[in-house]
């Protein structure tokens, strides 16, 4: 059944923020609807932002990876936790040396940003920085364990995601790598991106918009939707990626929208039928 004061809310909002893995796409394959929901977003004069915990993927590669879906953005309407991850490093690591839990991609972005990065234990190290680390050994576990037994060093971590979404279910993501990792060393990592509020602030300052005219769409609830309540916004959560719907009831989290996937969303958007749990 269809709200018509829900419906009509959200066409009020100007600014959708979307999460990718597990929201808009799993994997190699968009979600149904994505491509829908984009293209009506756009026709209707909406700000789209993609925000996303994966540290894996530059924005660059974020952009191909659309094209090769026909779905053009701009490397502006993207801020992933790599990119707040980079922002922080040159604020507190610049000249310093950063031993790095990571992806080729990222080590790339972090050195063109100046940065200093080494994968292996070496003297002189200020920072431990995890991310999702899909060249992840075992080599790489023990060298960070004896670099974090100094407590002067610094532990820092793109993101708290315990799996990332794929087509057959799940993988390890940067919480689980720190999790290992704590319970080798006894130290907590400070963590970047969602659920910190400063991935939405970042969207709404480059947009220009209130709190009120900006939304989170995303699948997950201590990442996604306690990002959205921790900025201020609305959260839409969809259920094609984590969460489940007993996860949204049970979550104690106030999440006015729910969907199925984008597919029901742009539905809903578009006064298709489709329906609204409120």
């Amino acid at each position: 059944m269809i709200c018509e004061k829900n419906r009509a809310l959200l066409k009020e909002k100007k600014v959708f923020l979307f999460d990718i893995d597990g929201t808009l796409a799993l994997g190699d394959q968009l979600i149904s609807g994505t491509e829908k929901l984009i293209r009506y977003l756009r026709m209707t004069g909406k700000r789209i932002f993609f925000t996303t915990n994966n540290s894996t993927k530059s924005r660059q590669d974020y952009v191909n990876y659309f094209a090769r879906h026909n779905i053009r953005i701009e490397p502006d309407e993207i801020l992933t936790a790599g990119g707040l991850t980079l922002i922080f490093c040159r604020e507190h690591f610049e000249n310093k040396k950063i031993f790095l839990m990571g992806t080729p991609s990222l080590k790339k972005e972090l050195e063109d940003a100046g940065l200093l990065i080494t994968e292996k234990y070496e003297e002189g190290i200020a920072c431990v920085l995890v991310a999702f680390d899909t060249t992840l050994n075992f080599q790489k576990l023990e060298d960070a364990s004896r670099i974090l037994s100094d407590g002067r060093v610094i532990f820092l971590a793109s993101n708290p995601d315990l799996c990332c979404p794929t087509a057959f279910g799940a993988v390890p993501d940067c919480g689980s790598i720190c999790e290992m990792l704590k319970n080798a060393t006894g130290r907590e990592p400070k963590f970047l991106g969602k659920p910190y509020p400063d991935i939405v602030n970042q969207c709404r300052k480059t947009a220009g918009a209130l709190r009120e005219e900006t939304v989170l769409v995303g699948d997950r609830i201590y990442t996604d939707m306690a990002c959205a309540e921790n900025a201020g916004v609305e959260g839409i959560l969809v259920l094609s990626g984590e969460a489940t719907e007993k996860d949204a009831m049970n979550c104690g989290l106030q999440i006015p929208y729910v969907f199925e996937s984008v597919k029901e969303l742009y539905e809903l958007l578009s006064e298709n039928e489709c329906r609204v749990r409120s």
